[in-house]
């Protein structure tokens, strides 16, 4: 097993007490290996990820990575570029296209 690449990304927690509403950014990663892919709560075997996305809102640079599955579509709201992550992916699955 083979580390590729790190993705970070950020989950937002709302806690609501009777006086207020918070959300609080939780900073996770994301972890690309040569047989998985791996979030704090989530593991895709790459045999069964279609395929890895991005689409751009707001500023410059945020936006959500969707991973793409056999059971769904996973978003993750995300803060720094996704090229190399997405980049790594597809490069990986190109040459083990045969396996």
């Amino acid at each position: 097993m083979n580390l590729l690449a790190v993705q970070p990304y950020i989950k937002v927690i709302r806690e609501v007490t009777s006086i207020e509403q918070t959300d609080i950014e939780e900073e996770r990663n994301m972890y690309l290996y040569d047989d998985k892919l791996v979030t704090k709560h989530r593991q895709f075997p790459l045999k069964e990820v279609f395929d890895i996305s991005y689409r751009e809102f707001g500023q410059k640079g945020s936006g959500l990575l969707y991973v793409h599955t056999i059971k769904g579509v996973f978003s993750y709201t995300v803060k720094t570029s996704t090229d190399d992550f997405i980049n790594a992916f597809h490069k990986h699955i190109k040459q083990n296209k045969g396996d």
